[in-house]
């Protein structure tokens, strides 16, 4: 039965559907069955891999949450869609801003994502999924659903300070909806280490933050070539594979198996 992952931080370009995407690729690189769901109106995920029609489409995250919501029966394939570069995904698409207002009235909103999910956990040995920058009912129903949260950070100040929120939100939910959920640790993301100011907002959130979560050995160096990789609807170990920032997720994901054993 998988692990269900949720790559989560309120705040904006810190990586996260580049963080849920290759540590997908990754995975599966290692012989593991990978699911990606993209929990983000936005679809950067989906984008990444090559699905950017999503909007016009109504095989996505936002029906499958709707027929929960309308009490009606969900596909068996949850409309689940195979990428070239061997995992599955689930994509999303702008109607899910608007399921999240209608969870606000839904009974049992906290568990909507975990109901489908539970019909496609036993087919995976990891499912990713990929939050959207807020901490509203989406992001809930994913942490309602995980078993761990892995956190991408920038190397900055503000980021790191906005931490604290998201802490707060997980202790919550632990405490209320989901006692097993657990931070896998904190990523660093799009870091150029050749900066003082990076190093030492990384000394900082480690002095800060190390005694009580992991923070990953690993970080993810700035590449423009990131983007060049979501461009062509490729990650960046299919994109770019002896580049530093592909040899970066691998060891990523492996440290990421090491910690999770």
């Amino acid at each position: 039965m998988a692990k269900i992952i949720s790559v989560v931080n309120q705040k904006g370009g810190t990586g996260k559907s580049a963080c849920a995407a290759n540590l997908g690729v990754g995975l599966a690189l290692m012989n593991k069955k990978v699911l990606v769901v993209d929990a983000d109106p936005q679809s950067d995920v989906s984008a990444g891999f090559g699905f950017r029609d999503c909007d016009n489409s109504n095989e996505t995250l936002t029906t499958l949450m709707e027929m929960v919501l309308s009490d009606e029966d969900i596909p068996e394939d949850c409309f689940i869609q195979h990428t070239e570069e061997g995992i599955d995904i689930i994509c999303s698409n702008i109607g899910l801003a608007g399921t999240e207002v209608q969870l606000v009235n839904a009974m049992s909103r906290e568990f909507v994502l975990k109901q489908i999910l539970n019909k496609v956990k036993d087919r995976y040995d990891a499912i990713l999924i990929d939050c959207m920058p807020s901490l509203g009912m989406i992001t809930i129903n994913a942490l309602a659903a995980s078993d761990e949260v892995l956190i991408p950070v920038e190397a900055s100040y503000l980021p790191i300070k906005g931490l604290q929120q998201l802490l707060k939100t997980i202790g919550k939910v632990r405490r209320q909806i989901n006692p097993k959920l657990q931070i896998a640790g904190i990523l660093f993301s799009m870091v150029d280490a050749h900066t003082n100011d990076a190093r030492n907002n990384m000394e900082l959130l480690h002095n800060a933050y190390g005694n009580q979560i992991h923070v990953f050995d690993n970080y993810i160096p700035f590449s423009v070539r990131m983007k060049e990789a979501v461009r062509e609807g490729q990650s960046i170990l299919k994109y770019e594979p002896k580049g530093k920032v592909a040899k970066a997720y691998m060891n990523f994901t492996e440290e990421v198996l090491e910690h999770g054993r």
